[in-house]
């Protein structure tokens, strides 16, 4: 698929000077112009308005988080492209530990903000794979799903709060030598805060070759078997409903299956 810039009226309306770059990582659909990161729009307007507003209210203690920008006329899509202040820093792999210190950072600024109402509206793979992690879908009706009953026979209920989460820290977290990380795309859920950090361990697990040493990360996390649980019915769920006719992955090719073990062997021990 070829990697298309955006086009020059985008450029205009951001007050963009110069040609824009590519930028690596994510998902391959950004450009980096001057201090603007510019990609396409997977958020409506009004979704994109709330984050703005969310984002600007809270105190940005020990991270930062890039704000969006505005076109000159005051929109913040523009020919399905939006903004956002580019920052410093890269992802790094094996920072697993301090990726979810700054989650909880992030979460901690985000305790006070109500649930937004386009949540429950959403009908993407991530929102049903979220679902059925936290049993607002009956597993029993994504049984065929490789792990998802030996997981999900393993489950017991969580007493804890839910609040505005980022559902997708892993990848979205920069690091720079002289200044504080960066959250980056914002994908909020509404879940307990621990759930987010679940993911992270669970993504570490599966695709950046962590080992069980990464429980120490989580330590302190009350029932944490069980967040870890639910995000890897979360993923497997979700990466699924991406692959629907695909066949399942054999053991020997299946990266979920170590972290899978991994999960239930907590709760039995």
């Amino acid at each position: 698929m070829v990697r298309r810039p955006p086009q020059a009226e985008v450029l205009s309306a951001f007050g963009v000077v110069g040609e824009p770059a590519p930028v690596e990582g994510g998902r391959g659909s950004s450009w980096r112009a001057g201090d603007l990161v510019l990609k396409p729009a997977d958020l409506s307007a009004p979704e994109l308005e709330w984050q703005a507003e969310v984002l600007a209210s809270i105190s940005h203690d020990g991270f930062r988080v890039p704000l969006p920008r505005r076109a000159r006329d005051g929109s913040l899509v523009v020919a399905s492209w939006c903004a956002h202040e580019a920052f410093e820093g890269r992802h790094q792999e094996r920072r697993w530990a301090e990726v979810v210190t700054v989650g909880e950072r992030f979460h901690a600024a985000l305790s006070e903000i109500p649930r937004p109402g386009f949540i429950a509206r959403r009908r993407d793979p991530w929102a049903v794979g979220d679902r059925v992690a936290w049993g607002e879908l009956p597993t029993a009706e994504f049984a065929h799903i490789k792990h998802l009953s030996r997981l999900g026979a393993s489950l017991r209920p969580i007493e804890a709060p839910s609040q505005l989460v980022h559902g997708d820290l892993t990848g979205n977290v920069l690091f720079d030598d002289h200044l504080p990380p960066a959250v980056i795309d914002f994908s909020p859920y509404w879940r307990p805060a621990p759930f987010a950090s679940a993911i992270v361990v669970a993504d570490a697990l599966v695709w950046e070759g962590a080992d069980e040493t990464i429980l120490g990360a989580v330590k302190h996390v009350e029932d944490f078997d069980q967040y870890l649980l639910r995000a890897l019915i979360y993923r497997t769920a979700t990466d699924r409903l991406f692959r629907p006719d695909d066949p399942d992955r054999p053991d020997d090719a299946d990266p979920y299956l170590p972290a899978v073990e991994l999960a239930c062997r907590l709760v039995a021990d």
